[in-house]
């Protein structure tokens, strides 16, 4: 509480600092804040309108038809669970198996896991710990898949295909699961009845996470703000049945789809050709191979704000900042390097609120860094005090929006919160800004924290650098040249 107290009495000096005789000159100042602010808080209130439909009305009534239709059925869905493990401390590898092979118990239609491991070690494990689960796991199949270390995209590929081979019916679901993740018990009895709409295509879930005690609690409150967000947005879109990602730490997609040899194609080799960068093979961001495959089919991706995996998250470095933006790199890589083609898509085929959405990712990265830009340059040119008020400004509408998103879980926010908030708006979006022009860069960061080193590259390759940055800059000096001539700095 002192905290807050603080907070908002530092705002209210910072508010209060700027003599009235000088309004008029800060105005002109902030003039592209102000524009840009409207267009973001607008944007912002559209979206938390229709997540406060979507978790009220609109999702209460799918998952009552959804469950009348599927009691209906006459033999309940199999359940396929697909799980990739690599490089997991064992303790995280006993929970996670342990939590799924009591949701494979569960399944009224039978279950069979599918693993994809490396190490023997792990092969080993995985099998002692379903020897010793205490549940009934008679109508459980257990296949554990050692493979070379070859990628998880090569591992996902291969055991979609030994899924193929169980011949999985229309009714039939496949659970992607991370190595790290924890299912509920009533998973499937959770998604399977949505899979009765035949246009559904794919469900992800909530997501809860657990950070380790030793990790910054700074961290911690990170990474609880950013899913606080996520339930925001995800619900935003699930009101129009086609969300922005199917979380790679557990989505589930209709089996049928899932062992299509075109949707484990994509999986197992996607890439893009770029102008400028020639052909980018992915790496990373396999769940967005398959949102991007079932999107262009045609197919709904739902929401299910009732039903939450458990991620077990670390920092992958030492500090804050450094693994902040380690995630962001990846998260923000595989996002876009399947915007372009995903906007490429009809939005009447694909939905005009889904397809403003994915414009809007781009279209962000820009306004976001207008608005600090336009201050700095109106500090530096035309009134120091500008500075104060816009932080001021940044302040009271951080918190108001803090306070917004804790009414979507109706829990208190620590007074962190606010400038956790801005940090990943403006830090996000300059990452974002250098990842558009290097959708070549890939890396894991979970399963590998050490930082490559440096090496000599190829000519081409150290060319192609060269023009990532002159883009990257040419981009930034546009964007700063639009924001001197909308606020008549000269």
């Amino acid at each position: 509480m002192l905290g807050h107290i603080a907070f908002i009495a530092v705002m209210v000096g910072l508010g209060l600092s700027l003599p009235f005789h000088a309004i008029g000159d800060v105005g002109s100042a902030l003039v592209v804040v102000g524009v840009i602010g409207l267009w973001r808080y607008t944007w912002a209130a559209i979206n938390f309108g229709r997540a406060a439909l979507f978790l009220k009305w609109v999702y209460p009534a799918r998952r009552a038809r959804a469950m009348a239709a599927y009691a209906a059925l006459p033999t309940p869905a199999h359940a396929y669970f697909l799980v990739t493990s690599y490089k997991i401390e064992p303790e995280v590898t006993t929970r996670v198996y342990q939590a799924l092979f009591r949701a494979a118990a569960a399944s009224a239609g039978g279950a069979t896991v599918v693993c994809s491991v490396v190490d023997t070690a792990d092969a080993r494990l995985i099998r002692n710990i379903f020897d010793r689960m205490a549940v009934d796991t008679s109508t459980t199949l257990l296949m554990v898949d050692q493979i070379a270390g070859t990628g998880k995209r090569d591992a996902l590929a291969r055991s979609l295909r030994l899924i193929a081979g169980e011949a999985p019916t229309r009714r039939d679901i496949v659970l992607f699961v991370d190595g790290d993740s924890c299912v509920p018990e009533d998973i499937v009895a959770a998604t399977a009845p949505f899979f009765t709409n035949p246009d559904m295509g794919a469900v992800t879930t909530d997501e809860e996470v657990e950070i380790r005690a030793t990790d910054m609690p700074l961290f911690r409150d990170w990474f609880m703000l950013r899913f606080n967000q996520r339930q925001v947005m995800m619900s935003s879109m699930g009101l129009s049945d086609r969300v922005l990602t199917l979380t790679g730490r557990m989505s589930v997609v209709r089996a049928d789809l899932a062992t299509n040899a075109g949707f484990i194609q994509q999986v197992q080799s996607d890439f893009i050709d770029h102008w400028r960068l020639g052909r980018v093979n992915f790496l990373t961001g396999d769940d967005k191979s398959t949102w991007f495959w079932l999107l262009k089919n045609g197919y709904k991706m739902g929401y299910l704000p009732d039903v939450a995996s458990l991620s077990m998250e670390s920092q992958p470095r030492p500090g804050f900042v450094d693994s902040a933006l380690t995630l962001m790199m990846r998260w923000f890589g595989n996002m876009l390097r399947t915007n372009g083609r995903a906007l490429s898509l009809s939005p009447n085929r694909i939905g005009w609120f889904t397809w403003w959405s994915i414009l809007d990712q781009r279209v962000g990265i820009w306004t976001t860094l207008a608005g600090p830009i336009s201050v700095l340059l109106g500090a530096a040119f035309i009134e120091p005090l500008a500075l104060p008020v816009y932080i001021a400004w940044i302040m009271f509408t951080r918190y108001t929006y803090c306070w917004i998103l804790a009414t979507v879980r109706m829990q208190p926010f620590p007074i962190t919160y606010p400038f956790l908030l801005y940090f990943s708006q403006i830090t996000g979006a300059a990452v974002k800004s250098f990842v558009l022009f290097r959708l070549d860069r890939q890396r894991w960061t979970r399963q590998s924290t050490r930082k490559a080193r440096a090496v000599s590259l190829p000519l081409g390759q150290r060319l192609q650098a060269y023009s990532s940055t002159f883009s990257h800059a040419l981009a930034l000096g546009w964007l700063t040249l639009g924001v001197v001539l909308l606020s008549g700095i000269v």
